[in-house]
């Protein structure tokens, strides 16, 4: 009873106050209003009506530019979700559904159709802060892009991966410019200098998506395996490598020359050797006090995204896209592992949902299929595609044979690397947006690394099926196990089954397997165990 007649006063007091100042307010204003002058006018119309009003109200906030960036968010967002969702139903990568969600609210598409709501939602004055937002975000998932790569990953396979994804760039790098002295003339003299045009199209050819290419590895649980490791770590060195040229190619496409270059490459290295040699060590120490969630508060999440500001400012001053500055801030990070999941934890979801589909909308605003209207221009994107593949999936595959790898494995690190998709999206954007590259360039360029990049998938499948085939058929001649304890009774064994058999036993397939009790073998000592212990079947003649 009491909390009930203590919440009735305050119901009376409340009441009490609204109404007397209600009313004082109310006197103000009227009061107020003897200080209007005659010759103000008022911003309404006397002759429109209430509803007139309201309508016109209503129209002008739908044209402000925050409601039409918010409304262009909205539907980015939906039809990229969307987009995501059925490319991963049939077995494609979501962020390739992403890129082509892009496309579609382009030009090429809603612009053909609906030409009316696509000039509503993207007039052309809108564009700039969609640009600017998408660039926010690019800067951001090249943070995440350089926290991805583990450099111990690369060092312990440093031969292997120096040789496949350098195999990766230099080849593909070459055929693309053989491929820019063909089309120079027709699409690219009107643009822009051979040099600085050969040099986009030779590394658009070069670069492997890391994020795709992880993505896929991690959808089909190659994770874990030789292959899938080594992919990985190709297309972390394939990264760096590759970036690192993107840099020059921005630094020669702006300087006009090769000697007013140096300048800018000079201050590259410089700034390269800093990151590596200064901020490295020093950002170590830190990650060793901030390892987990626990410790690391706001201050010192602002000062990691200072840092990464400044050396995306840095790079943008010395003239090698803000872009590189990102990365490299995130390749430089502290090896930790705690500290590494918490920073991608506190930018990665924000990067990737939000800002990279802004990025991929604007890019599918200057993307016009119809550009490519003629069988010429069809015959382009045909021989980028075809050099595209040979220069990137031949390359790979001889390397990766040459360097040891089976051809199943070899054949699977070629298709891995070839692929391109959002990397590529990057590059190209700034070879547009530099003029290095025209509208119908960048149509064809970006055709190429679409294909490239939808066929990883089912290429994949089909050299698994069609390698389970030819081991399928190997498993079915006659198998002999012999299986020991001591290494000279597998040579006896082996002997028995060559008296019961005879012949048969060339045809048939041998199996020889090794057992032996005990734990105090040293797991390093394994493989030299093994072979020794299989020396005795390996001397007996014949076999």
């Amino acid at each position: 009873m009491g909390i009930m007649k203590r919440n009735s006063t305050n119901y009376w007091i409340y009441l009490g106050m609204m109404t007397v100042f209600c009313a004082l307010i109310y006197f103000a204003l009227c009061t107020g209003q003897h200080f209007d002058h005659s010759d103000v006018g008022s911003t309404a119309n006397p002759e429109m009506g209430s509803f007139e009003l309201f309508k016109r109200i209503i129209s002008d906030n739908l044209t402000n530019s925050l409601t039409i960036l918010l409304l262009q968010i909205i539907v980015i967002l939906i039809t990229v979700r969307i987009f995501s969702f059925l490319f991963k139903y049939i077995g494609q990568p979501g962020v390739m559904g992403e890129i082509v969600a892009g496309i579609v609210l382009g030009p090429s598409l809603l612009g053909y159709f609906f030409p009316e709501f696509s000039a509503a939602l993207f007039p052309p004055e809108s564009l700039m802060n969609l640009n600017l937002l998408s660039q926010i975000g690019l800067v951001l998932f090249m943070f995440v892009i350089g926290l991805e790569l583990d450099f111990s990953v690369i060092k312990n396979k440093l031969h292997e991966t120096l040789v496949i994804s350098h195999a990766g760039i230099v080849v593909p790098f070459f055929l693309g410019v053989v491929a820019a002295i063909w089309v120079y003339t027709d699409y690219g003299a009107q643009q822009t200098e051979f040099l600085p045009f050969a040099m986009f199209i030779g590394i658009s050819m070069s670069i492997t998506a890391f994020p795709v290419l992880a993505r896929i590895v991690q959808e089909r649980n190659m994770t874990k395996s030789p292959v899938g490791m080594l992919s990985i770590a190709s297309a972390a060195n394939d990264d760096v490598t590759a970036w690192c040229l993107l840099a020059i190619v921005i630094a020669l496409a702006k300087a006009g020359s090769f000697v007013s270059a140096l300048y800018t490459i000079a201050l590259t290295i410089v700034y390269i050797a800093f990151m590596f040699m200064v901020m490295r060590p020093f950002l170590r120490k830190i990650g060793e006090t901030y390892a987990n969630s626990e410790v690391i508060n706001k201050a010192f999440v602002g000062f990691i995204f200072l840092f990464l500001v400044l050396s995306s400012v840095a790079t943008e001053i010395i003239g090698i896209h803000a872009l590189f500055g990102a990365f490299m801030a995130g390749v430089v990070m502290p090896m930790n592992l705690g500290f590494r999941k918490v920073m991608m934890e506190k930018v990665e979801d924000i990067s990737l949902v939000f800002f990279l589909p802004l990025f991929f909308a604007f890019s599918g605003l200057h993307t016009e299929i119809g550009l490519i209207n003629t069988p010429e221009l069809w015959g382009v994107c045909l021989l980028f595609i075809v050099v595209a593949i040979a220069g990137k999936f031949g390359g790979c595959t001889l390397a990766a044979r040459a360097v040891g790898e089976n051809w199943k494995d070899s054949l699977i690190v070629g298709t891995l690397m070839n692929t391109r998709g959002l990397m590529q999206l990057v590059a190209l954007n700034i070879g547009f947006e530099m003029g290095i590259l025209s509208a119908q360039m960048f149509v064809v360029l970006l055709i190429m690394s679409l294909l490239t990049t939808f066929m990883a998938t089912p290429m994949l499948s089909l050299v698994e099926k069609i390698f389970a085939k030819q081991e399928e058929k190997a498993h079915q001649h006659e198998k002999v196990l012999l299986s020991f304890g001591r290494p000279e009774t597998g040579r006896m064994l082996l002997g028995m089954a060559d008296l019961l058999l005879g012949h048969r036993l060339q045809k048939s397939q041998l199996i020889a397997t090794h057992f032996t009790l005990g734990t105090e073998l040293n797991q390093t000592k394994a493989e030299e165990f093994a072979e020794e212990s299989f020396i005795p079947l390996r001397k007996r003649p014949g076999s």
